[in-house]
C-alpha cells in the first residue's frame, strides 16, 4: 500500500531532497543538486516565489521506505498573467512503479484542483524561470548546469497516467572545433553595420552588476512575454536569481546589446558547474564539497547558453548572430571547448534556425505534459 506524507518539517524536507541521491545511486549521469539551494527553493520565507504563490511537497512511502516524491504548485502570477487556471507539479521522482507514480500525480492533481486549477502541467520546479521538463531523449550524458535529469522509464509512467504532451524543450550541443565560424568571420562586418544604427555589443559590467541586472530584467520580461508558460519575474525573483548567477558568471559570456545606450538585448552563458557538482556527494558543500567547487572552477570546459533575448522591434537585424558570434570568439584561448544552448521551445523556429546555422546539433529533448482535471 502506498502512503502519502505531506512534507511539513525540516527533517522531512531533508528526506525529500535526499531521495534522488538514493534513487540514482550508481547512475554515472546523475548530478546531485546542492542541498542548500534545494532547501531554499522549497522553503517559504527563503525563496521569493512564495511571495505570490504556494507549493506543497509530498513523499510517497511503501512499507516505511520512501519510493517517490512530488511537489504540487499553484503559481498565481502565471494564472493572472495568462488568464488560465493551471496547476503544476514538479520535483517528480519515483521508483519504476506505476502505482507509486499514479498516487503521486493524483495527490498533486487533487491539491491543485482544490486550489481552483482545472489543468495540471509539469514537471516544472517551481516555474519556467527554474528547471523544467522531463528528459525524453539524450540519456547518454549528464545534464548541463540548471537542467533536469531523470530515468527513461518516467516517460512511460506519465503517459500511462494519461498525461499528454504539451510541448518540447530543445537542447543543442555546440563544439568550438566543429562550429561553423561564419558568425565569427562576419562579426566585424555585422558589428560595423549595427554600429551605424547606434547598436553596440559589450560585456556586462560586473562592477555595476546590480544596476545591469535591473536593466536586463526589463528586457527579459519584455523579450520573452510570448513564450509558452512564461511569467514575468518579479523584482525580488530576478534579484534572487542574479545574486546566485553572479557567483559563477564570466563576463566574457554575459553580453548585452545596446541601442544609443539603452539595453535592447542580452545573452548569458554560464560555466557548466555540473562538471564539478557531479562529484559532490549528496550535494553537500560541507565539509569537503566547497573545496571541490572552489578548486575546480577553473577546470570547467563547457558553458551553457541559457538565455538570448532581443526586444521584438530589433529582431532580424543580426544582433542574435553578433551575440552568438561574440560568445564563440570569446572561447578562443580559454579552456572552453563547447557547450549547450538550452532550452529552446520546439516552435521557436527563428532561434532554432540561428543555432543550427552555426552547426548546433539537437542532442537532448525535454517534454512538458498536461492533463485536464
Amino acid at each position: 500500500m502506498i502512503r502519502i506524507q505531506p512534507v511539513t518539517t525540516s527533517k522531512e524536507l531533508g528526506r525529500f531532497i535526499d531521495f534522488p541521491h538514493d534513487l540514482y545511486a550508481g547512475d554515472p549521469n546523475y548530478v546531485p543538486e546542492l542541498f542548500i539551494a534545494q532547501k531554499d527553493l522549497l522553503s517559504p520565507g527563503k525563496h521569493p516565489f512564495y511571495e505570490h504563490s504556494k507549493a506543497q511537497p509530498f513523499l510517497a512511502y511503501k512499507e516505511d521506505r520512501i519510493v517517490g516524491r512530488i511537489v504540487a504548485i499553484l503559481n498565481r502570477n502565471h494564472n493572472e498573467f495568462t488568464g488560465r487556471k493551471d496547476g503544476f507539479f514538479g520535483f517528480f521522482d519515483t521508483i519504476n512503479d506505476q502505482e507509486v507514480a499514479d498516487t503521486l500525480i493524483s495527490t498533486a492533481a487533487e491539491w491543485v484542483k482544490q486550489e481552483g486549477a482545472d489543468t495540471i502541467v509539469g514537471p516544472i520546479n517551481l516555474s519556467t524561470n527554474d528547471t523544467c521538463g522531463l528528459l525524453v531523449d539524450g540519456f547518454d550524458r549528464p545534464p548541463m548546469a540548471m537542467m533536469p535529469y531523470n530515468a527513461p522509464y518516467y516517460e512511460t509512467l506519465l503517459l500511462d497516467n494519461k498525461l499528454v504532451k504539451k510541448t518540447d524543450l530543445l537542447a543543442y550541443e555546440l563544439n568550438v572545433s566543429e562550429s561553423n565560424d561564419r558568425s565569427v568571420k562576419l562579426l566585424e562586418v555585422l558589428q560595423a553595420r549595427l554600429k551605424r544604427s547606434g547598436i553596440t555589443i559589450r560585456q556586462v559590467n560586473m562592477k555595476d552588476f546590480k544596476n545591469e541586472a535591473r536593466k536586463i530584467r526589463e528586457v527579459y520580461n519584455a523579450a520573452w512575454d510570448k513564450n509558452l508558460g512564461f511569467v514575468p519575474a518579479t523584482d525580488s525573483e530576478f534579484e534572487y536569481l542574479a545574486k546566485d548567477l553572479k557567483m559563477i558568471v564570466d563576463p566574457k559570456f554575459c553580453l548585452v546589446a545596446e541601442k544609443d545606450g539603452e539595453l535592447i538585448g542580452w545573452t548569458l552563458g554560464v560555466p557548466d558547474i555540473n562538471q564539478i557538482q557531479i562529484k559532490i556527494k549528496r550535494g553537500r558543500l560541507l565539509p569537503t564539497g566547497i573545496f571541490k567547487l572552489l578548486l575546480n572552477k577553473n577546470k570547467i570546459t563547457r558553458i551553457r547558453v541559457l538565455t538570448l533575448g532581443i526586444l521584438e522591434e530589433y529582431r532580424k537585424m543580426g544582433i542574435e548572430a553578433c551575440l552568438y558570434g561574440s560568445i564563440i570568439r570569446n572561447t578562443y584561448g580559454t579552456r572552453i571547448t563547447g557547450g549547450e544552448c538550452s532550452w529552446m521551445l520546439e516552435d521557436n523556429y527563428l532561434m532554432n534556425h540561428a543555432i543550427e546555422q552555426i552547426n548546433g546539433k539537437l542532442y537532448k529533448r525535454y517534454r512538458l505534459y498536461e492533463k485536464a482535471l
